[in-house]
C-alpha cells in the first residue's frame, strides 16, 4: 500500500482539510505553521487535489508541479523521480567563455511545445550555443503569455508539456551539450490565479513595484515566504537538472533584511553545486548598474555569478538606428559605445537624464572578470516592450546586422542571443496575454494601447495583446533561414562562434586587454581584443580605418566586399561592414 504526504504553510488558519473529488480529510497542525496528513491508501501517482482553508476553496496548492486544468483548478502530484535521466556524463557548463540563447517554449516554433523546441537543439549547436535561456515558464492563467504573470511557480505550463517534457529538454539539451537556464520571477506574481494570500502573509502590504505588490521577504512571517522561493530555486536547479537561473528584476525585491535574499540563494545553490559536482550559474536582471550583485561574498557582495547590461544594449542599439528618445538619449554619442566596451556601464556614477539623477556605480575592471555582464544586441524585453514588437532586421540592412553580431559575439562580455535573429527574423515578437477574465483582458490590452498613445502612436497600430493573433504573428518563421539573404547572415552567426571559440582573444576576461579607437564624423569603430582587432564601418558611406598588421580573418559587408582597399596603415571599408583581423 502506498504512502502520499500532503503538507501547507497556513500559519493563522484554524482548520485546513484535503480536497480529494468530494472527500474532505483533516490535516493536522504544527508549531510552525505547517499543516500535515499522510495516509496510506492514496495512490502515488496521478492525485489530484487542493486544500480547504477554514471553509474556502479548494484551492490549488501554492507547491504544485502540474495544473493540468488551469491555475483555478485542483493540483496533480507529480512523481520528479520517475524520469529515467541519460545525463549522467553531464558535467554542466561553466559561463565563462560561453554564449548564451533566449527563447520563448511558445513562439520558438509553430508547436509551442517544449517537445519541438528539443527538435530544434542541433540548429543551436550549428551556431555554438552553450546555454538555452527558457522565457518562464510556471503555471499561468490563458493558454498563452510572455511567462511573467505566473502564480505557480512551482508547476511548468501544462500546453508547453508540463514537466515531465521540461525534464526531456533538459536531457535533450544536456546530450547534445548544451547547458540550461530557467527565467524565473520572484518580484511578483501574475494577476489571476494567485492564491498565495488564501494561505498566510505571502505578500507585502507595504511594499509595491511596476507590477502589483512585492513579496513578503523581510515583514513578520517572511522566513517561509523566503524558503518558498529558495526552494523553488533549488527545484529546477536539482529535480530538473537545470543548470542555472536568470533571475528577473531583482531591483525590484524588497528586503532589509541583514542577508538579503539573493546573498542566501547564492550560498544555498553554492552548497548544491558543490553537492552534485557540476557548475550552477545564477545571473540577475538588474537595473541599478551595481557590481555589488556580482561581487563574491568574501568581498562583501552578494555573490551572484553575472548580471544583466543593458547599457551594451543602448549603446549598439543607438550606434546602428540613430534613436535618441527616452533612456536613449544619454547613448547618442559613438563615445557611449566605446566606453560601454572598455568600462562594461556607460551609467557607472554619471548623471542620467531618463533618471533625473546619478546612476549606477564604478566596476572595478582590475578584479572583475568581463564574464560577469551578459549582454545582448535583442532580447524579450528590448523587442517586445517596444510599441509594436519590432526586431532590429525592421530598420537596418544585413551589413548593419551583422555588426550588432560581431559586437555581441566578439565583445568582451557574455554574448545572449534572442531566437531567429541568428537570421535577422522578420517575424516582430509582441507583447502578447491570453487572459481568459474579459475585464481583465480589456484593462491589459486598453493600458498597453494608452502607454503608447501617451508616446505619440497612433493606437490604431499598436497591437491588442489579447488578440490570439498577436501571438500568432510573433511565432519565428523557420523558412525565412533559408531565404539567400538570411542564410547569408546565419552563416556569419556561424564563423563568429567559430571564431569566438578558436581565438583564445575573444573569450579573454580581463578589462585591461580592451582598447578602442572611434571617429564620429566618419562613423567607424576598432575594437581592439588583445592581439585581435574588429574594425566596423557604421557609416553610409566608404572608410578608411588604421589597422597597422593582421590576417583578415572574416569579414562582411551589407552588400558586396567589406574591404575595398588597404594600404600599409589602413583598411578602406564599405558601408555597414565589419572586418575581423586576427
Amino acid at each position: 500500500m502506498n504512502e502520499q504526504s500532503f503538507e501547507v504553510w497556513a500559519p493563522d488558519a484554524q482548520a485546513v482539510q484535503l480536497a480529494l473529488g468530494s472527500r474532505r480529510l483533516e490535516l493536522a497542525k504544527r508549531d510552525d505553521g505547517w499543516w500535515e496528513l499522510t495516509h496510506k491508501s492514496f495512490a502515488a501517482v496521478d492525485v489530484d487535489y487542493g486544500y480547504v482553508i477554514d471553509g474556502r476553496g479548494p484551492f490549488p496548492d501554492p507547491r504544485s508541479r502540474r495544473q493540468p486544468a488551469g491555475v483555478h483548478a485542483l493540483s496533480r502530484t507529480f512523481d520528479a523521480t520517475a524520469h529515467v535521466w541519460a545525463d549522467s556524463e553531464w558535467t554542466g557548463r561553466q559561463l565563462a567563455g560561453a554564449i548564451i540563447y533566449e527563447l520563448h517554449v511558445g513562439t520558438f516554433t509553430p508547436e509551442g511545445t517544449l517537445e519541438a523546441a528539443a527538435r530544434r537543439l542541433d540548429h543551436l549547436v550549428s551556431i555554438g550555443v552553450d546555454f538555452v535561456e527558457l522565457l518562464p515558464v510556471n503555471a499561468f492563467n490563458g493558454t498563452h503569455n510572455w511567462g511573467y504573470d505566473g502564480v505557480l511557480w512551482f508547476a511548468v505550463h501544462e500546453s508547453y508539456g508540463g514537466p515531465a517534457a521540461y525534464q526531456a529538454f533538459v536531457d535533450a539539451c544536456h546530450q547534445r551539450g548544451i547547458g540550461v537556464i530557467q527565467d524565473v520571477v520572484y518580484n511578483h506574481l501574475g494577476p489571476s490565479g494567485n492564491y498565495l494570500p488564501q494561505f498566510g502573509p505571502y505578500l507585502s502590504e507595504s511594499a509595491g513595484n511596476t507590477w502589483g505588490a512585492s513579496l513578503n521577504l523581510d515583514g513578520p512571517h517572511s522566513d517561509p515566504v523566503r524558503r518558498y522561493i529558495l526552494d523553488n530555486a533549488l527545484m529546477w536547479l536539482g529535480d530538473y537538472h537545470v543548470d542555472g537561473l536568470r533571475l528577473d528584476a531583482v531591483h525590484a525585491l524588497h528586503d532589509s533584511s541583514a542577508t538579503h535574499l539573493l546573498e542566501q540563494l547564492s550560498v544555498q545553490v553554492a552548497a548544491l553545486s558543490a553537492e552534485i559536482r557540476r557548475p550552477l550559474t545564477l545571473i540577475a536582471e538588474s537595473d541599478l548598474n551595481d557590481p555589488r550583485l556580482v561581487t563574491p561574498r568574501d568581498a562583501n557582495g552578494y555573490g551572484l555569478d553575472a548580471q544583466w547590461s543593458d547599457d551594451f544594449h543602448h549603446a549598439v542599439h543607438v550606434a546602428l538606428t540613430g534613436e535618441t528618445s527616452g533612456y536613449y538619449a544619454d547613448f547618442e554619442p559613438l563615445g557611449a559605445l566605446a566606453k560601454v566596451l572598455t568600462h562594461g556601464f556607460f551609467h557607472d556614477g554619471t548623471y542620467s537624464s531618463f533618471r533625473a539623477r546619478t546612476h549606477g556605480r564604478r566596476i572595478d575592471r582590475e578584479r572583475m572578470p568581463t564574464w560577469r555582464l551578459v549582454v545582448a544586441s535583442q532580447n524579450h524585453d528590448q523587442i517586445g516592450n517596444r510599441a509594436i514588437g519590432d526586431r532590429l532586421s525592421a530598420q537596418l540592412d544585413t551589413g548593419q546586422l551583422a555588426i550588432a553580431a560581431a559586437l555581441t559575439l566578439l565583445g568582451p562580455y557574455t554574448p545572449m542571443l534572442f531566437m531567429g535573429e541568428e537570421w535577422g527574423a522578420t517575424t516582430p515578437w509582441q507583447f502578447f496575454t491570453s487572459h481568459p477574465e474579459r475585464e481583465l483582458g480589456v484593462a491589459t490590452a486598453r493600458g498597453r494601447i494608452n502607454e503608447f498613445a501617451r508616446m505619440g502612436w497612433n493606437p490604431a497600430v499598436v497591437p491588442d495583446p489579447q488578440d490570439v493573433l498577436t501571438f500568432e504573428r510573433s511565432k519565428l518563421n523557420w523558412n525565412e533561414a533559408n531565404k539567400p539573404e538570411p542564410a547569408r547572415l546565419l552563416g556569419f552567426y556561424r564563423e563568429l562562434a567559430a571564431l569566438r571559440r578558436s581565438h583564445p582573444d575573444f573569450t579573454d576576461p580581463r578589462f585591461d586587454q580592451i582598447t578602442v579607437a572611434f571617429d564620429a564624423g566618419e562613423g567607424w569603430l576598432q575594437l581592439h581584443r588583445g592581439r585581435s582587432k574588429i574594425l566596423i564601418n557604421l557609416g553610409a558611406n566608404s572608410a578608411s580605418i588604421p589597422a597597422g598588421g593582421g590576417e583578415v580573418v572574416l569579414s562582411f559587408a551589407g552588400v558586396g566586399d567589406a574591404v575595398q582597399g588597404r594600404s600599409p596603415h589602413a583598411l578602406q571599408l564599405a558601408p555597414h561592414s565589419v572586418v575581423v583581423l586576427a
